[in-house]
């Protein structure tokens, strides 16, 4: 028979428990609330680095009143009294009554520091996670009118924090964080992706002087299986020299068993036989797409690292700038495929030496009259 609880009946069991953070950060408050002057030894935190509104408002109270007197503050609760009045100016739902349970719920006032450093370690955690958050929304947006940008701008902003969250938090040698990377997340339209690549093959088979100046174009940027071999058979017949047309790169991607199941040597023949545009254009569309799935990839990769609690602050920067370092390896690629070429310089002509044969002047010259 099923339970039915009374009408009085607190069910307690849908109420999701506090993080750990949640009780560091009371105790780290009921040690100021205790003894404020060991606010001074409270470093790496402001109010933003709290998880809830009440805490942030208090330890804004705490940071901003004049400390009380030592002997005052042991006989009277005047001070006290003045924080939750301050703090309620931005958390209406403070009580005395919560005051009095972060006092009681602190183990040693005199811990205050290292109650600080786990605070400040989790609002760490919370700022990478936010980061990563921003990348990975970044390369869905199709809103945006230059994609490319915006995401380098969110990974610059992301390899920033790590870099300031490093400074705090030194990261160790060899210490990887153990969270499991998540696997690649599609964020292109693959039907506009698969064509483009099509138009790219067919195009650099029809002119294929054009393939040597795409070597910073790999096979691994291209979206389908096929599309990746066959890329890879025609930048290695350029490389070598070797006659390159659609029987010549089916003949080559059959030594390397590239056309696979599903794929006829007939619809090779026909991927590779129609040509458009140019094949440096497609080239760098397709190392784009690439750009933004790798994006995409180490956002969520860090993401995950963030979001399991197990990984240190440690763990975290060195976990972050491996996952960074795909996308830096992506980016110099494009900034190699859209650099400009640089400018010929021409030389001065050089200056006539005088010498034994008569110039063009002197030959214009009328000659002399003998008498």
């Amino acid at each position: 028979m099923p339970h039915t609880p009374e009408p009085d009946e607190d069910d307690l069991g849908d109420i999701t428990p506090p993080q750990p953070v949640f009780h560091v950060e009371q105790a780290l408050l009921g040690a100021l609330l205790l003894d404020p002057h060991r606010l001074s030894d409270v470093t790496g935190i402001a109010a933003g680095s709290f998880s809830t509104a009440p805490h942030a408002a208090l330890f804004t109270a705490i940071s901003t009143l004049p400390p009380p007197d030592p002997a005052e503050h042991a006989k009277n609760t005047e001070w006290l009294d003045r924080v939750l009045a301050r703090g309620r100016e931005q958390a209406r739902g403070l009580t005395v009554m919560y005051l009095h349970t972060l006092v009681q719920v602190c183990p040693w006032p005199r811990h205050a520091p290292a109650y600080a450093r786990m605070v400040e370690a989790e609002h760490a955690r919370r700022r990478l996670r936010g980061a990563a958050e921003r990348l990975i929304q970044a390369t869905h947006d199709t809103t945006l009118p230059h994609p490319v940008q915006k995401v380098l701008a969110e990974a610059d902003a992301l390899a920033a924090l790590v870099d300031d969250i490093a400074i705090r938090f030194p990261p160790r040698s060899g210490v990887l964080p153990r969270t499991p990377a998540p696997p690649p997340h599609s964020v292109l339209d693959r039907t506009e992706a698969a064509e483009e690549e099509q138009l790219l093959l067919a195009t650099a088979t029809a002119r294929p002087a054009a393939i040597g100046s795409l070597r910073w174009l790999l096979p691994a940027d291209l979206t389908v299986p096929l599309h990746a071999g066959l890329w890879q058979c025609l930048t290695t017949l350029a490389r070598r020299g070797e006659p390159i047309d659609p029987v010549t790169v089916l003949w080559g991607a059959q030594q390397r068993g590239v056309p696979g199941e599903g794929s006829s040597p007939r619809e090779v023949l026909r991927l590779l036989a129609e040509p458009a545009g140019s094949a440096e254009y497609w080239a760098e569309r397709a190392l784009q797409r690439s750009l933004l799935a790798t994006a995409d990839h180490t956002g969520r990769r860090v993401e995950a690292y963030a979001g399991d609690p197990a990984n240190t602050p440690f763990q975290l920067v060195v976990g972050a700038r491996r996952a960074l370092a795909d996308i830096a390896a992506v980016r110099t690629r494009l900034q190699h495929a859209t650099a400009s070429p640089p400018p010929q310089r021409h030389r001065p002509a050089p200056t006539t030496r005088a010498g034994p044969r008569a110039t063009a002047a002197h030959a214009a010259r009328p000659a002399r009259v003998t008498r």
